[in-house]
């Protein structure tokens, strides 16, 4: 692609981050152009945001009706996963999936909570109720 070509269409993250392209100058040697995206892109991301957004609201409603502790929330909202959860609190993914449950996350320790509350930069009692975090 010559440098003219090289895609400059909008996107969610265009204010935030370019990506590189390689291109052809007139001279036919190949350089480097920053670009702010392409619309295939920018649809796949909106894609992408869209079921972000869709499984925060699913956990959040969760929460409400007493289906899952708060933690579910905020795994959603940090979009994280067990995994990466248990390797930030250094609790066994088993324990995570307990803690998930709203009558056994009621009995934690503050201990336990802060190590949650520290990981998704809350405070305890942010995360016990999701308050000011709304989505």
């Amino acid at each position: 692609m010559k440098k003219e070509e090289i895609p400059q269409d909008h996107s969610a993250l265009e204010k935030l981050t370019k990506e590189v392209s390689y291109a052809i100058d007139d001279q036919g040697n190949y350089i480097t152009r920053l670009s702010t995206g392409w619309e295939v892109k920018a649809k796949a991301l909106d894609v992408a945001w869209s079921d972000i957004e869709k499984r925060l609201m699913d956990a959040k409603q969760k929460v409400h009706n007493n289906e899952a502790s708060p933690l579910l929330y905020f795994i959603e909202l940090k979009i994280m996963d067990l995994s990466i959860v248990s390797a930030y609190t250094g609790f066994w993914k088993w324990q995570i999936k307990r803690h998930l449950k709203p009558a056994v996350f009621k009995k934690l320790s503050d201990k336990k909570l802060m190590k949650y509350a520290e990981v998704f930069e809350v405070s305890i009692e942010e995360l016990k109720t999701t308050k000011g975090h709304e989505a």
